[in-house]
């Protein structure tokens, strides 16, 4: 979910073509996700494969995937490792608010009412081992890149777009700043409308806030990030005039909050992220025959479907546009 910085990040409004020529470094599991949630027959039941094996993701991944590289973007998948410690309470809540959906839309299906029933199954999205595995392998099918991150992807990604390996993160999540990414896109979805894309230059939102980077991070932990929970009853715009005033260590002292939360190692996250250095990124001639084979032959898709998105997926090692080529 990330933190709640909508009200403040004041993004610009691109179209897709802004994007043409550039490397887009895309946040694996918040797009598969987003596939997974999505995805689905009308009760809310994603959809399988004869064999019962989920396919949602594999049909967003490729329809997506060679929509986008047809209008000249050059993709590169960027997926989670191992979360930190300081994550595990909140994958607990996620977890027990997943039960009690479940439990949701099982009564609803009973009920015949397909609308809640959706809108509940849609709440139970969870990522497992064989959605990786076979997301990766259908990347690799497609000539995609992707990288394994060590621990989060997002970190990971704006490592990326820091070193010029990439030219922005593409992610729903705001924690992208946090974690240093110099630019950042949203609703890379091309469904919402052109004019749903947004675009997030770091050094614009600090200048507009007239906050250092350090203090964003300051912001996001007095709100609650992934991390820590934050502190009751402060929100963004409280957060930003406590921190105009005084920094983060008097304010908590005076706030008295309790437990106390480890500030250094909470901003060491997104200050010093562990990230993957040792990756390679190459884009290669998309395995046509092996995607039909994969798609169609395994998990039966549409043949005819399934082709046409191939036919979109050409070669992508042409260099992209120069970092400072941009409106």
């Amino acid at each position: 979910m990330g933190v709640k910085f909508k009200d403040i990040a004041s993004p610009e409004k691109i179209n897709l073509k802004d994007l043409e020529g550039r490397t887009i470094a895309i946040d694996a599991f918040n797009t598969i996700y987003q596939f997974l949630s999505g995805i689905r027959q009308r009760d809310g039941t994603p959809l399988k494969d004869a064999n019962g094996n989920v396919t949602s993701h594999l049909s967003g991944l490729l329809y997506r995937t060679s929509s986008i590289v047809e209008r000249g973007i050059k993709p590169i998948y960027v997926f989670d490792g191992k979360p930190s410690e300081y994550k595990s309470d909140t994958i607990a809540k996620r977890k027990e608010a997943k039960i009690k959906s479940k439990e949701e839309w099982e009564k609803a299906i009973k009920e015949g009412n397909e609308e809640l029933a959706r809108k509940y199954a849609m709440r139970t999205t969870h990522i497992t081992p064989y959605v990786v595995e076979s997301s990766k392998y259908l990347l690799d099918l497609m000539g995609i890149p992707y990288v394994q991150a060590l621990s989060e992807g997002e970190a990971q990604a704006s490592y990326m777009v820091q070193k010029k390996d990439a030219w922005a993160v593409a992610s729903q999540d705001y924690d992208c700043l946090l974690f240093g990414s110099p630019r950042i896109i949203r609703n890379l979805t091309l469904s919402g409308g052109l004019s749903n894309l947004e675009y997030m230059e770091l050094n614009k939102v600090l200048s507009n806030l007239d906050f250092s980077r350090e203090q964003l991070i300051d912001l996001a932990l007095l709100v609650g990030t992934d991390f820590n929970d934050g502190v009751h009853g402060i929100g963004v715009k409280r957060g930003m005039k406590l921190l105009n005033d005084n920094n983060l260590e008097n304010i908590l002292e005076d706030l008295d909050t309790e437990p106390k939360i480890d500030i250094d190692i909470l901003r060491n996250i997104f200050l010093n992220p562990r990230v993957n250095e040792d990756y390679t990124i190459k884009f290669k001639e998309p395995d046509r025959e092996g995607i039909v084979e994969f798609l169609c032959g395994e998990h039966g898709f549409s043949k005819d479907r399934v082709l046409n998105s191939a036919s979109k997926i050409k070669n992508l090692n042409s260099s992209q546009k120069s970092l400072e080529d941009f409106f």
